[in-house]
């Protein structure tokens, strides 16, 4: 079958697993618009709102390694489903929520579990069994494209209902948003039909034998670390950008179209990064996004915003967003295969949602105790220049291989 063949037959599983992608992430992106009417309605604290974001990043990265697992076992259909469903349940809870538990629940717990069944991890797993090794980055960009534009539709959608009918009204929107995921989710589950190709033997081996040895490649372990910064930096802006807008008395429309302006601009991000990644050092530019985004949002913060400024860092800062996701997510396949490829994204999506834990709760506990996100943002960006400084010193001095070239202890 040529290679315009394979694509089409696998469409309808490419654009599912996109669109699930697209609503999943978007919306989670674009909780940020609530927080404010939120808090004030409900007595809550910027930090107790904050702690929700952060137990849902938290729950979505510890559980994406055993999803991941469990996918690569028993396929993909029930997660995607079941993963759906529970978005929507946990937007309804956040919708009718009038105290800090039923948040930290609804937009916490639920929404966090639901994430690892549907967000990128497993969309990009999904769409990597579709296409040939020579196809696999630029259609990997593709995808994280149309997840991106998730924001572009949420953010507004929130905003607009919000300000008009209230927040409650506006989560409602999400949750009419995440009923679509459903049958997205259900078309992007067909994969399980797909044949999967051994890659040097590992698709035959245990999750347990696979992810040992993962542990055991420098590169992996390298990656695995500075994911920590990606996460911890960009849940920031999505959790705290609305209200640093607002306290510099810009006008509030302006986060939803800033937050929009980043989904767009990921777009084209993910599809140059896809693109780039087929045809040089994966690795090496990881590190340089990473270090081109902390001189981004540092100069930013350091001036004075403006709606123009604030809109050219957002598609400045869009761009650079997530194109990290074709690159590792095409490293990890080409290094480890496709059967495990879920698992050990989640893996290292572990680290990149500690880290976004840390920026959205930290963030949070920083304005409560300063009144200001100064030294946040301080933080964010010296770690983030030393994460990605030691990412591309590693992948300029590392002789790529095999990764599979030892034992690891405990199997024979």
């Amino acid at each position: 079958m040529t290679l315009d063949k394979l694509i089409k037959a696998n469409l309808p599983i490419l654009i599912g697993a996109s669109l699930m992608l697209t609503l999943s992430m978007g919306m989670r992106q674009s909780l940020g618009v609530f927080m404010l009417p939120l808090t004030k309605e409900t007595g809550m604290s910027i930090s107790e709102f904050t702690l929700a974001i952060a137990v849902q990043n938290l729950s979505w990265g510890f559980l994406q390694p055993w999803v991941g697992a469990w996918a690569g076992k028993n396929g993909y259909r029930h997660l995607l489903l079941a993963g759906s469903v529970l978005y929507v349940a946990g937007l309804t809870l956040l919708a009718s929520a009038h105290n800090f538990w039923m948040v930290l629940i609804g937009a916490g717990l639920f929404i966090g579990l639901s994430l690892s069944c549907t967000g990128s991890a497993m969309a990009m797993a999904v769409a990597t069994r579709c296409v040939s090794p020579a196809m696999r980055s630029t259609i990997l960009g593709t995808v994280s494209a149309a997840g991106s534009i998730g924001a572009l539709i949420a953010a507004p959608i929130g905003q607009t209902l919000s300000q008009q009918d209230g927040w409650r009204v506006g989560v409602a929107g999400f949750v009419v948003l995440g009923i679509c995921m459903i049958p997205a989710a259900w078309y992007g589950a067909k994969v399980d039909q797909l044949p999967i190709a051994d890659h040097w033997g590992l698709d035959s081996k245990s999750a347990s034998f696979v992810a040992r040895h993962a542990l055991q490649h420098p590169p992996f372990m390298v990656m695995t670390l500075a994911y920590f910064v990606c996460g911890m930096q960009l849940v920031f802006l999505t959790t705290h950008l609305p209200t640093y807008l607002e306290i510099c008395g810009l006008d509030p429309m302006l986060s939803a179209k800033a937050l929009g302006t980043i989904g767009g601009f990921n777009a084209l991000g993910s599809l140059f990064f896809g693109w780039l990644g087929g045809r040089t050092n994966k690795l090496l530019v990881l590190g340089m996004i990473y270090i081109l985004r902390s001189i981004g949002i540092g100069f930013y913060f350091y001036l004075d915003p403006t709606p123009s400024t604030t809109l050219v860092f957002a598609a400045y800062i869009g761009f650079l967003w997530l194109g990290v996701a074709p690159l590792v997510t095409g490293w990890l396949s080409d290094a480890f295969g496709l059967r495990w490829q879920a698992m050990l994204s989640g893996i290292a999506f572990m680290s990149h949602q500690m880290g976004s834990f840390m920026g959205a709760l930290g963030g949070g506990l920083i304005f409560d105790a300063l009144g200001s996100y100064n030294l946040a943002i301080q933080v964010g960006v010296l770690v983030g220049l030393l994460a990605g400084a030691v990412q591309c010193i590693f992948a300029l001095t590392w002789s790529e291989g095999p990764p599979m070239l030892a034992t690891p202890a405990g199997h024979p």
